[in-house]
């Protein structure tokens, strides 16, 4: 029996990547060969991406809650320590998004952490 070189599960397979390939740049949307290893780093690349995505949006919360606070006659890590003092249990995205669109509600959040640390 002769052997099945040219089957469908071949030509998926090779589809599937070239499907994931679709828009870069020259060979390598095109060529198998080429587009495999493209596709594979794409996807390194993506699951590095979605790690520091947290990471930037960490430093993001922080770098606004520093802004907001500063302006208020505190530090960061004071605020933070003051918070943790007054058993307030707020994380630093909701800090961050209260310290832009909530500012008389944060202003008197800090009076709260003064009055803990004084």
């Amino acid at each position: 029996m002769p052997r099945a070189v040219d089957g469908t599960k071949r030509k998926d397979r090779r589809k599937k990547i070239l499907d994931q390939a679709k828009g870069y740049f020259g060979r390598r949307s095109t060529n198998h060969r080429i587009a495999k290893d493209a596709v594979h780093r794409a996807g390194q690349y993506a699951y590095r991406g979605r790690k520091e995505r947290k990471r930037d949006f960490r430093k993001l919360w922080i770098a606004r809650i520093s802004a907001a606070v500063q302006n208020e006659g505190l530090n960061y890590s004071q605020f933070m320590h003051g918070l943790k003092m007054a058993n307030i249990d707020l994380n630093r995205k909701a800090l961050s998004n209260m310290a832009i669109e909530d500012k008389v509600a944060f202003s008197s959040l800090v009076e709260t952490v003064k009055k803990t640390l004084a």
